[in-house]
């Protein structure tokens, strides 16, 4: 077949002049539906341009200039609700949207965004939204953070961005949008079937439902096919319509002048009630999925040439015509003016600079830093009020749990921009407790109670911090966040890289795990891998063994959120929550006294722990494994063995040199890894020593647990390291294997 991208070029041209329009558009008077003739002729050439962006494109990836080409043709209506909505409405953005974000702009003094996006297709690191990195439709100054899922999965975060309007209103914070604002997503009918797509929409109408604010508008362009698969007809109405709490209008995005008229109603429906409103929008898809697609492959010859007889350009055409705006020979000048303009900056923009090293490839994935007004420490008097429940833990040793608990507090205390949000962190307290009391000291306004679904809890916290509240979300378990490990690695991770630290997430998320847990079975509640985190880029993992390192470790991860605007994973480990004793019953040695911050000696992100000055051998472990050491450390010592051990704390960025350093004075090292053996950070740290110090490297082994789930009951600890396993190891590691087996034989 001819390609179909050069065919809708001429037939528009064609059609216009002979005025061939087709039956589609309503005989409507824009003047009663609000609408300018400025602005209807306005829509019209934020239409046209996208259609000629789409087409240059096409024409750049010919030239090997350009490297995106999936487009917007056929979707060019939504360039009404870009000016239905306001530009301080925040707009999550499907990648078909080039005519809304080129309508927002019209209404933006000193906007170039066809400059601006020929820099995006060229890869320029010129483009002003992702620096080079990504073909993406953002911008900051229009209020559209830069979106890159193709599967829905920025809807989780419109949600919670919706409902932090509200909210920060409620708790009278600044925020980063006005208070009559709200959030639009746009998606399409493929991706409304997409399990994050479902979460959001379950979670907003759930919340809907029970009277909760939610400025949202969710708009569903549906083109009737996804790629190559069909959506069955009437599906999206009969899916959608009927939601308990969800407003459904309906409009044919073909026809811009009804696209307008719904939109606007379904923005002023949202921002009056704040409800959220499903935005039904019928579309036409031009040109395939993708410069790639070759569509003949699924579709027939008939099947293309009826989608292309829908042309939404040819739709306004008409009506432009009709109204007495334009003629027919006014709208093709415009066209073929538009078309060489396009033609003209894509020259340019071709030959712009590109990224060209790693380190400026790399440069956004840690967001920049900011300036912050100091904020007080909180005084004796007011801590005494808000810790009245507490004050028998305030004056002795308490375990890690509590300590966790009252450090929570504190932290909220001082940060009025905190906010806790998870299943059952409210008046239960969390599973185990850890969120007690804060519901009472603080308000179901900043200890939010949400449903079960991990995927609406991170994009929660990841849509309200970009309204300005902090975020502090808990996952109940470790494994649980596979169900939603997406908005992490896919959308909250990625954010600062893709708009070039323009835009951020910053957040701590509390997530309880690891193993040792005799009352669990499961890899759900007693999972013993972190590995999914370890590859994120920009991603901190911090992890504390003990109730001291916890409260100074969660502090300095709510400054790094707070000042740097870090995106910090807090694994907390489960097992060690209530232990109190470190080697015989009583012994207390494994609680901690809980210190205010301004009494207390920070732990920087990076800092490892040592205890011990031994130098016949260095183990090195975290969280469960290093509690486990210390039992093996005084057994070793028993027999004269002079130990040290290190706690990393600090699972990502790795701080394999101050690691090293502390270790390569010791004759042996031994790493000891609750995690499994293959994907562990055990291989990390084993690749690092060999690395830095090559054939100086001391003998080096490692103890880790088994590739296999945990079993239930006492057989939980069975793949695991144990003291006496650690023990083993270290003297099978220095050669005192037939000592150890005396001994053993003693006992």
């Amino acid at each position: 077949m001819e390609d179909r991208a050069q065919v809708l070029d001429r037939r528009f041209v064609e059609r216009v002049q002979q005025q061939a329009f087709s039956d589609i558009g309503e005989g409507w008077d824009h003047h009663k539906i609000g609408l300018t003739d400025s602005d209807f002729i306005g829509m019209f050439e934020s239409q046209l341009k996208s259609r000629l962006l789409d087409l240059e494109s096409r024409q750049m990836k010919g030239r090997n200039q350009g490297f995106y080409t999936i487009g917007s043709s056929g979707h060019e209506g939504n360039a009404a609700y870009g000016l239905a909505f306001k530009v301080t409405d925040m707009a999550f953005l499907h990648y078909r949207s080039c005519a809304f974000m080129l309508e927002r702009g019209r209404q933006v003094p000193g906007e170039t965004l066809l400059y601006d996006i020929l820099l995006s297709f060229a890869a320029s690191s010129d483009d002003p939204t992702s620096g080079g990195r990504h073909k993406v439709l953002g911008s900051k100054r229009l209020n559209i953070p830069p979106q890159t899922s193709t599967i829905a999965s920025h809807l989780p975060k419109a949600v919670g961005a919706a409902l932090s309007i509200p909210l920060t209103e409620r708790l009278s914070l600044a925020a980063n949008m006005p208070k009559d604002s709200l959030v639009l997503c746009n998606f399409g009918d493929a991706s409304a079937n997409h399990a994050s797509a479902l979460s959001a929409i379950n979670s907003a109408c759930w919340a809907a439902y029970q009277q909760v604010p939610m400025p949202l508008v969710f708009i569903c362009e549906d083109n009737g096919i996804g790629i190559s698969t069909p959506t069955p007809k009437g599906w999206i109405s009969a899916n959608f319509s009927q939601r308990p709490g969800l407003k459904y209008l309906s409009c044919d995005g073909r026809d811009i002048l009804d696209c307008y008229k719904v939109s606007r109603a379904a923005a002023d429906f949202a921002r009056v009630h704040r409800k959220p409103v499903f935005l039904h929008v019928r579309t036409v898809r031009l040109m395939g999925h993708a410069g790639s697609d070759a569509e003949i492959a699924y579709m027939n010859k008939q099947q293309i040439f009826d989608n292309e007889s829908q042309d939404p350009l040819l739709v306004s055409a008409q009506q432009l015509i009709e109204a007495g705006l334009m003629t027919s020979e006014q709208i093709v000048a415009v066209y073929f003016s538009l078309k060489v303009r396009i033609q003209a900056i894509s020259r340019i923009a071709v030959t712009r600079p590109k990224l060209r090293d790693v380190k400026q490839a790399m440069a956004a994935i840690v967001p920049p830093k900011r300036r912050l007004e100091p904020v007080p420490y909180l005084d004796a008097e007011r801590r005494s009020i808000l810790l009245k429940a507490d004050k028998q833990s305030l004056s002795k040793p308490v375990h890690m749990g509590k300590m966790i608990n009252l450090a929570l507090t504190e932290l909220m205390a001082r940060y009025s921009n905190i906010v806790v949000c998870g299943e059952d962190v409210g008046k239960k307290g969390g599973v185990y407790h850890v969120t007690s009391r804060l519901v009472e000291r603080f308000g179901p306004n900043r200890v939010i109670n949400t449903l079960l679904d991990e995927t609406s809890i991170l994009g929660l916290a990841i849509g309200m911090a970009h309204n300005g509240i902090l975020p502090i979300p808990e996952i109940q378990f470790l494994a649980y966040v596979h169900n939603a490990e997406d908005q992490i690695r896919g959308e909250a991770a990625t954010l600062p890289f893709f708009s070039d630290g323009q835009f951020t997430n910053p957040m701590v998320i509390r997530i309880a795990g690891l193993a040792y847990q005799k009352g669990f079975g499961g890899h759900f509640h007693n999972d013993n891998s972190f590995a999914v985190f370890r590859d994120i880029p920009g991603l901190i993992i911090a992890c504390p063994s003990n109730g001291h390192d916890a409260v100074e470790m969660l502090r300095e991860c709510v400054r790094l959120a707070r000042e740097e605007q870090r995106l910090v994973i807090f694994l907390e480990p489960i097992a060690l929550y209530m232990t109190k004793d470190l080697h015989s019953k009583d012994d207390g040695l494994w609680c901690s006294r809980y210190l205010p911050e301004q009494e207390a000696e920070p732990v920087a992100l990076g800092e490892i722990a040592q205890h011990g000055e031994g130098q016949d051998l260095c183990i090195i472990s975290y969280a469960n494994g290093y509690y486990l050491s210390r039992q093996a450390q005084k057994l070793l010592a028993a027999r004269g063995l002079k130990v040290r051990v290190l706690d990393i704390r600090w699972l990502a960025p790795l701080n394999i040199e101050a690691i090293i350093d502390s270790a390569k004075a010791c004759q042996h090292i031994l790493i000891v890894d609750e995690c499994r053996k293959t994907g562990s950070i055990s291989e990390a740290l084993i690749s690092g020593f060999h690395e830095a110090l090559g054939n100086e490297c001391p003998p080096l082994a490692r103890l880790t647990a088994e590739d296999c789930f945990i079993p239930l009951a006492d057989a939980a600890t069975l793949p695991l390291p144990s003291k006496d396993t650690i023990v083993e190891a270290a003297l099978a590691l220095m050669g005192r294997e037939l000592e150890h087996q005396l001994l053993k034989e003693a006992l």
